[in-house]
């Protein structure tokens, strides 16, 4: 059987096409070989137990150690360490039993578990002094412990990590999660304490983390599958893979596998084009695949929706960087940082994004006078703007105030609520491109019927001068569309000033291109 793109659990170089995983994380080899214990932390479904598995078997295949992969999910949600430990215990016995190092079926066969607070440390130690090579452990999940559990747990391999120069022990130790260690959370108070620098794992020498595809590892790994079927990824279609997932592995797995078993039903002869490549990942987004949605489900937490409402909106001062919730957001994939602008980690969780927190809005605009389908709006085979915009004032004005109050993101509602609408109305023909990064105060979109694109500026008023501010911004977006006419729309959320000042309709020369300010 031919192998596949998998996007289910890890990658064997027998049954799947795959990038070797280990050169995308370097340093290891060096921290075993220096006795270090370290974290390795990446989101979900980046490949760290695909990598984890691998470097279990290159150890053993080289003979210099024993090594063990065990992984901690089974203790998720048991704060209790006199219950926590020893399932951790046994699932390291459990482990063991199915490696060839030898005594495996002897570790902690007299475990004393009521002496939770050093069964773990004494089996390991125990079984350290029967092994003929040092024994180095990958300990995958160890962001699944807390409380007590994990204070417990990380305590018994610190102190045994401090005596170990007289008592033998694990060789080197790894925690393999999404967060790194100084984001663990001990939660031993009523408010989550944070494991840092002075924390009973303060024996960590290095954090490292995951790299996506390099754009020539795509290539590579879709040249694979060429080489073995003959099927051709066009260069074009490559380009529009790597563009919008920016290399996140499940990304680019999944539009190749819906492509070739969904798409074109593993007809080898049917090359991938950028065409075919467009179209999967819209039904990717649409479909919201277990990966999408589990991730998408962590927008409804009150610490990510204080950092993505600022990149959403644009607004840098509400974001704190330095902050847990910044943190945690980053490392479940949500966003990135890249010469100074954050923003979404990827075009595809982006569009996702915005479709998940309106997605209420664009079901109960079905129910609404406004907007209408997109035929309504073409005029001589163009989207007539001003209309569209013209009936989202009148909905606007009619609407905002029940509606904001559905939302959890208040601050980003009105910017969240014209996309419900604009998507309302190209589900009809056409889509929405969008492009948005905290710092910038701004989200700017374009919507894109039959080659011709429409670019639209979203606004928050600041202040007297958001207008103003705002026109070299909306210049430069649409010299970078290569279009001569944009729209302006700023929302002005003063309680104070009345509707008729708010609402308003302008079109404006500026330079050699025609701007129409809309006031919501």
């Amino acid at each position: 059987m031919a192998r596949y793109f998998n996007v289910a659990g890890p990658c064997n170089e027998t049954d799947h096409y795959m990038i070797d995983a280990s050169s995308r994380l370097t340093g290891i080899v060096e921290l075993i070989e220096q006795k270090q214990y370290f974290v390795i932390h990446a989101p979900r479904q980046s490949g760290k137990t695909t990598l984890l598995l691998d470097l279990v078997n290159r150890i053993h295949c080289e003979g210099k150690y024993y090594a063990l992969y065990c992984s901690l999910e089974a203790a998720q949600g048991i704060i209790d360490p006199k219950e926590g430990i020893p399932v951790i215990v046994k699932g390291l016995k459990s482990d063991l039993r199915y490696t060839t190092i030898p005594g495996a079926r002897q570790f902690a066969a007299d475990a004393d578990y009521g002496d939770f607070t050093n069964v773990l440390k004494d089996e390991l130690t125990d079984f350290c002094l029967s092994l003929d090579k040092p024994l180095v452990v990958f300990f995958d999940e160890a962001d699944c412990l807390s409380e007590g559990t994990l204070i417990t747990f990380l305590r018994q391999l610190r102190n045994a990590y401090n005596t170990r120069t007289r008592t033998p022990f694990v060789q080197s130790i790894a925690l393999v999660g999404m967060r790194n260690i100084r984001d663990f959370k001990a939660r031993i108070r009523p408010d989550s304490e944070s494991l840092g620098s002075a924390s009973p794992f303060n024996i960590i020498t290095k954090a490292l983390t995951f790299n996506n595809f390099t754009k020539e590892e795509t290539i590579s790994l879709y040249a694979q599958h060429t080489a073995e079927t003959g099927q051709v990824f066009e260069p074009d279609a490559v380009e529009t893979v790597y563009r919008q997932t920016q290399g996140q592995p499940w990304l680019v797995n999944a539009i190749a596998r819906e492509v070739i078993e969904k798409m074109t039903q593993s007809d080898y002869t049917q090359p991938v084009t950028a065409e075919l490549v467009e179209k999967a990942i819209q039904t990717i987004i649409l479909r919201r695949d277990t990966h999408i949605d589990s991730l998408l489900e962590r927008l409804k937490e009150e610490r990510v929706r204080r950092v993505m409402e600022p990149v959403i909106t644009g607004e840098m001062s509400g974001l704190d960087t330095l902050s847990d919730g910044y943190s945690y957001t980053t490392d479940l994939g949500l966003i990135k940082q890249a010469n100074g602008v954050i923003m979404p980690s990827n075009p595809i969780y982006a569009e996702v994004i915005i479709r998940t927190l309106s997605a209420n809005s664009q079901k109960d605009l079905y129910e609404c006078k406004y907007p209408r389908p997109m035929p309504h709006y073409l005029k001589n085979g163009r989207i007539d703007m001003t209309m569209l915009l013209q009936d989202f004032q009148v909905f606007w004005r009619e609407n905002s105030e029940i509606w904001i109050e559905r939302y959890q993101y208040k601050e980003a509602a009105p910017l969240l609520i014209l996309q419900a609408f604009l998507q309302r109305v190209v589900n009809g023909g056409g889509r929405i491109i969008r492009e948005f990064a905290a710092g910038r105060r701004r989200l700017d979109l374009y919507l894109e019927l039959e080659g011709q694109k429409y670019p639209v500026e979203l606004k928050l008023r600041r202040g007297p001068n958001t207008e103003e501010k705002s026109h070299a911004q909306i210049i430069d977006y649409m010299d970078t569309l290569g279009v001569k006419e944009g729209w302006l729309i700023i929302f002005d959320r003063r309680i104070t000033t009345d509707w008729d000042t708010k609402i308003y309709l302008k079109t404006e020369k500026m330079e050699d291109k025609t701007v129409t300010i809309a006031g919501c």
